[in-house]
Formats: structure tokens, C-alpha cells, sequence
């Protein structure tokens, strides 16, 4: 029966060891997005998941290091899937920009990953390192994303022939507001405006704005 104990709480001691570097991301993301990167200490990450500091050295060379491994394991997984889906997706490029917002706003935009960008931008002169990493592993990517959906519209003849490089960084700009107003203004806002009335309407005027002309549109 002792024995049968020992192994019981010894596998509880493993998974919570597994766990672990999952429940400090977790708690670091909180305090990144509430307190920002700089003011983010690492003995509170430790203290909110539950563990000392020597262990968050376990598992984290560092805050840059821990900051990293948050959007490697949140941010970065959401473009891998919308990639994914840009390269097996079989229909228009005006559906396939939609799932894609739709996937995007859904794995990062909803949730408090979206505070992220904020802290980016508002620290990235203080802390230039994390604003080349961040530019490198995210925007590049994500305006890459952008820009292979245009250009697979523009080649169906489903957009039109329009610069590509500028126009990607159009198409993700709103996204990007919407990610900053929820971590700022929204919060004094008497009628928050719901994500799906924004993103219904962002859709609209990008779709319409890329459409390409109907035959009776070119000639007149």
C-alpha cells in the first residue's frame, strides 16, 4: 500500500513538473500585458504561477528569454496554422482572407495575447532587442501572410493588380487598432464597439477595396 502511495504522489510531482513551464508563461503574459515588460519583475511571475524564482531559472534564462518563449507559444502558433491554411486552402482569395482574419482574431485578437502589440510598441525603443525579435518572428510573417493572399487574388483575377508590399501592411493595420484599442481606450468607452461589428466591417472595406473591376466597370 506504501508503495502504491509513493508511485501515486510521485506522478502527481511529474506532472506538476511538466506543467510548470506552461503555468509561467501564463502568469508572465499576465503581468506583461498589465504591467509591461519593464515594470514586469520576475519574482511576481514565480510568485502568481506558484513557484520560486530558482525554479522560473529552470526553465528561463531570463525575462528577454521568457518574454520570447510568450509569443513563441502563443503568437506564433496561431500564424503557423493561418500559413498552414494559405497553403491548402482551395478556394477564393476573398474567403480565404476572411478565415484567416477570423483564425487570427480568434487565437490571439480575443484573448490577452492581443495585449502584446501594445507592449511592443510602447517599449521597443527601450528594449530594442525584443522589438527586432518580435518584427522578425511576427510582423515579418504576419505581413507575408498578407501579402500571399493578395498576390494569389491578383493572379484569380479576384483583386486587383495592386502594389503588394504596402497593401499587406493595409490589410493588417486594422487588426492591429483593434488589438491596441482593447488595451486602451476601450476601457472608457460608455458603448465598446463589439469585435464582430468591427471586423464585419473591416472585411467589407478591404474585400471591396481589392475587388477587381467587373468587365462593365472597366470599360465605363
Amino acid at each position: 500500500m506504501k508503495t502504491a502511495v509513493k508511485r501515486s504522489n510521485k506522478s502527481r510531482r511529474e506532472r506538476r513538473k511538466e506543467s510548470r513551464p506552461s503555468e509561467l508563461l501564463a502568469a508572465a503574459l499576465e503581468l506583461f500585458v498589465a504591467r509591461g515588460f519593464a515594470a514586469t519583475r520576475l519574482d511576481d511571475v514565480a510568485a502568481r504561477a506558484g513557484v520560486s524564482k530558482g525554479t522560473l531559472y529552470l526553465y528561463f534564462t531570463g525575462k528577454n528569454d521568457l518574454f520570447k518563449a510568450v509569443v513563441r507559444g502563443g503568437i506564433l502558433p496561431a500564424i503557423v496554422k493561418a500559413e498552414a491554411l494559405v497553403g491548402e486552402f482551395t478556394g477564393g482569395a476573398s474567403e480565404l482572407f476572411r478565415t484567416v482574419v477570423s483564425g487570427i482574431w480568434g487565437n490571439i485578437g480575443s484573448t490577452l495575447l492581443s495585449g502584446i502589440p501594445k507592449l511592443i510598441i510602447a517599449e521597443s525603443g527601450n528594449f530594442p532587442d525584443l522589438a527586432r525579435f518580435y518584427y522578425r518572428e511576427v510582423i515579418l510573417r504576419g505581413l507575408a501572410l498578407m501579402a500571399n493572399i493578395l498576390k494569389r487574388g491578383i493572379k484569380q483575377g479576384e483583386f486587383r493588380d495592386l502594389d503588394v508590399e504596402p497593401t499587406a501592411r493595409a490589410m493588417m493595420g486594422p487588426l492591429l487598432l483593434m488589438m491596441l484599442w482593447r488595451h486602451s481606450f476601450q476601457a472608457h468607452e460608455s458603448e465598446p464597439l463589439s469585435a464582430e461589428r468591427y471586423l464585419d466591417s473591416y472585411l467589407a472595406l478591404v474585400l471591396e477595396g481589392l475587388r477587381a473591376p467587373t468587365p462593365a466597370e472597366a470599360a465605363g
